[in-house]
């Protein structure tokens, strides 16, 4: 059996905007990519809201991937597949996180798991839309988060390259919801899952493993 560990924030966790919940296993694509994978795999999510990926999250070590993930990737044993979802929560205008500060970040948590995992997929931020800026969480995303998310995608490519990881770019078939312009609603979570299962069944990632 493989074992995929899904890290990453509310997205990943499965946060369902229209009325602040959380996805249910028909509906999470996290849940759903197990489903479509099959008993051949284990799908195991460690997802949480507002969780930042480079920059200290006051709320404590569980919401900030640079103290929480060490933790993890040592815990959870023979990990084949790392899905790494983390970094929008850092574009909230209180961090004023640089580019320097993103390629930093991503490149540690890289480092924290390469030798505890056989493949690593990356997964950039949501590019966010204007909607963010008119919904719930318009008192933490400005103009300037949204400039820097369609930026990060170059940074985390190049990142990626420097470690021989995967990129898996969600912002390339699915937008987020236009309740919030931020987290993916449940028709976005299903296209996700369908595409990342189609990529882990068949390209050589899954041959490699």
């Amino acid at each position: 059996m493989k074992k995929i560990l899904c890290y990453g924030d509310s997205n990943t966790f499965g946060f369902n905007t229209v009325d602040g919940t959380r996805f249910d296993e028909k509906n999470r694509w996290t849940a759903l990519l197990q489903n479509n994978l099959g008993a051949d795999y284990e799908v195991i999510n460690e997802g949480m809201c507002d969780r930042t990926g480079f920059v200290d999250n006051d709320k404590g070590a569980l919401y900030s991937a640079q103290r929480h993930f060490p933790e993890i990737i040592t815990q959870i044993k023979d990990v084949d597949i790392l899905i790494l979802a983390i970094g929008t929560n850092d574009l909230q205008f209180k961090y004023n996180i640089t580019f320097d500060q993103i390629e930093n970040g991503l490149e540690s948590l890289i480092v924290m798991a390469i030798n505890n995992v056989k493949k690593i997929i990356i997964v950039p931020p949501v590019v966010l839309s204007e909607d963010v800026l008119k919904g719930f969480f318009k008192f933490q995303f400005d103009e300037t988060s949204i400039s820097k998310s369609q930026k990060t995608e170059k940074i985390y490519n190049k990142v990626a390259q420097r470690y021989n990881c995967e990129i898996f770019d969600i912002n390339n078939f699915v937008k987020p919801s236009s309740a919030d312009g931020l987290h993916y609603d449940e028709n976005g979570h299903k296209i996700i899952a369908e595409k990342l299962s189609d990529y882990i069944k068949n390209s050589v990632l899954a041959a490699q493993i």
